[in-house]
C-alpha cells in the first residue's frame, strides 16, 4: 500500500509539534515557520483546533467555553475540526508541494482522550482514520519538559483554557502518555501517527529552536543540512 502522504504529494512534508501545556509547543512552532520562510520554503502554518471557519467555532467549544464535555464529545470534535482542516487546507497544500506545519495532530487525540480521558483507542483509530483518510505525518517533534515545570509556565501565562484548567493528575497521564509514544514499540503499533522524534525544550527558545530543525536536517539533510545555525 502506498504511503499516504507520498500519495497525496511527493515534495510536500507534514511536520507536526506535539507535547503538554506549558512545553513552548507554539513558540517553536512559530519559530520553525519563520526559520522555514527564511531559507525560502512554501510554509503553511495551521493550528488544531481550528484553521477554518467550522473549525474555529470548534475550537471555542473545546478551549474557550466553560462546557463540561463528554469524553466522547470532546473526542468527536476534535475529529470534525481535524477533517475540516484537512480537507480545506492541509491536503491542498501538500498537493502543492508546501511544506505543513502544525500544531497538534492524531497523537494528541490519543493522548488527551485515549491515555488521559480513558477512551478505547480502537475507537480514536476509527474515527481519525475517517477524519484524515489515513494522511501520515512525516515528522512529529515531541517537545518534553519535566511535568513542574511546565506545570509552572502554564499558570504564569494566565487566563489558561479549558484544558490547561485540568487537574495535576490529568496532566501527569497526558505526560506519561507522551513519553509512551517514544518507544518504538509503541510508534510500530501506531504507524498512522508517522515517526516521532523527542526534543528537550529545557534551556532557551533559541536553543531548542536549533534542536528543532536539527531534527528536520538529520531527517532532510538535501533540503534542510548545515542551516540550523542561521535560526539565531
Amino acid at each position: 500500500m502506498a504511503d499516504p502522504v507520498s500519495a497525496v504529494s511527493p515534495r510536500g512534508l507534514l511536520i507536526v509539534f506535539e507535547g503538554g501545556e506549558g512545553v513552548g509547543k507554539t513558540t517553536q512552532w512559530r519559530r520553525l515557520i519563520d526559520y522555514l520562510e527564511q531559507i525560502g520554503q512554501s510554509v503553511v502554518a495551521l493550528r488544531e483546533p481550528g484553521g477554518t471557519p467550522p473549525g474555529d467555532v470548534i475550537r471555542a467549544l473545546l478551549l474557550e467555553s466553560g462546557h463540561d464535555l463528554a469524553p466522547a464529545t470532546e473526542a468527536l470534535l476534535f475529529a470534525a475540526s481535524r477533517a475540516e482542516l484537512l480537507s480545506r487546507s492541509v491536503l491542498p497544500a501538500l498537493a502543492r508541494g508546501d511544506v505543513v506545519v502544525l500544531d497538534r495532530y492524531l497523537l494528541s487525540t490519543y493522548v488527551y482522550q485515549g491515555v488521559a480521558r480513558g477512551l478505547p483507542m480502537d475507537g480514536l483509530r476509527s474515527v481519525n482514520q475517517f477524519a484524515t483518510g489515513g494522511l501520515v505525518p512525516d515528522l512529529t517533534l515531541l517537545l518534553r519538559l519535566p511535568l513542574n515545570e511546565s506545570l509552572v509556565r502554564t499558570r504564569e501565562r494566565g487566563a489558561p483554557d479549558r484544558l490547561e484548567r485540568e487537574t495535576e493528575a490529568f496532566h501527569a497521564k497526558v505526560a506519561a502518555g507522551f513519553d509512551a509514544s517514544l518507544a518504538a514499540a509503541w510508534q510500530s503499533q501506531h504507524p498512522e501517527c508517522g515517526p516521532i522524534e523527542p526534543v528537550l525544550a529545557t534551556g532557551t527558545p533559541d536553543e531548542v529552536a536549533v534542536r528543532c530543525i536539527s531534527k528536520l536536517e538529520q531527517r532532510w539533510p538535501e533540503r534542510f543540512g548545515h542551516t540550523a545555525a542561521r535560526i539565531v
